[in-house]
């Protein structure tokens, strides 16, 4: 019976061992992901600063812009939600932390569009019968301005249309090594209100050819540089959620063969004392 349990632990060392290492590996590829994905976000922040330095400026000083990319609608009756969610599993809760969002923010009304990126937020928009009006495969580990600009205009004609009244970006902001948030921010209309809040610089800007219409160009780049720095941060998210993940697998691993250790040193201890008694109770015999 020790022989037994002994070849079948020995198995089960070697199959967890095994997964150890692929633990280790994941863990380290997640790392080195991590590190470029942070150098991205730190690289593509001046430009969204810039950008929204300009909106805040233009928002304090004409506090009745006449555009359509301010004017709230009376009734909400469509919505679409940007969601950001991983093209690969095995990160802890990064993915279904961010469909819980989602379906939260849209409780007890009616299914918002989607434009989903990320496989995993293709497939589970597609499987519980979401109306999707674009999808983004592979779109993060090399995200393109191209991309983002396709995005953003797509939510802009969609607004201008009156198609929907609403559209907000649901994405993982990363806070640190350790605490990445699911958060919503609105997009569309855009609250000159919360732009215009803050410190005014003192300067006295003139536009040409008119306020509204330098704020209707810009828009658009804001819009898309705010999704490019989105799906940057969602992506060191992943990659960060993914290296804890394995880290916590690979740990738990350890620790399993440790006891499965002690549990064949104690069967092989078990053989060998029942060897030694068979031998002393044949020798007793004689």
């Amino acid at each position: 019976m020790a022989s037994g349990n002994m070849k079948l632990i020995k198995r089960r060392i070697k199959s967890v061992g095994s997964t150890m290492q692929i633990t280790n590996a994941m863990e380290l590829v997640a790392s080195s992901k991590l590190r470029r994905a942070k150098q991205r976000a730190k690289t593509g922040r001046p430009f969204f600063d810039a950008q929204y330095q300009i909106l805040k400026e233009l928002a304090q000083q004409n506090t009745d812009l006449k555009t359509a990319f301010v004017k709230k609608r009376d009734v909400i009756n469509n919505r679409l939600f940007i969601v950001i969610a991983g093209d690969r599993g095995m990160a802890g809760g990064y993915n279904t932390g961010m469909f819980k969002l989602v379906a939260a923010a849209h409780k007890g009304q009616s299914m918002p569009k989607i434009i989903a990126i990320g496989k995993k937020s293709v497939e589970y928009y597609e499987k519980h019968g979401y109306e999707m009006t674009d999808r983004y495969v592979a779109l993060a580990e090399n995200v393109k301005n191209a991309s983002c600009a396709d995005i953003a205009g797509t939510a802009i004609r969609m607004f201008r249309r009156g198609e929907v009244d609403e559209v907000s970006l649901f994405y993982t902001q990363f806070v640190s090594s350790m605490v990445q948030k699911a958060v919503e921010i609105p997009l569309l209309p855009l609250d000159t209100k919360i732009m215009g809040e803050g410190e005014r610089t003192g300067r006295i800007m003139t536009y040409d050819p008119s306020p509204e219409a330098v704020f209707n160009r810009i828009v658009p780049n804001f819009l898309m540089s705010l999704i490019h720095c989105a799906v940057t941060e969602s992506y060191a998210s992943e990659q960060c959620a993914r290296r804890i993940a394995m880290e916590n697998a690979s740990d738990n691993a350890a620790e399993m063969i440790e006891k499965l250790s002690l549990l064949y040193n104690r069967a092989r201890q078990e053989k060998i004392t029942n060897e030694i008694n068979e031998i002393v109770g044949g020798a007793n015999a004689l």
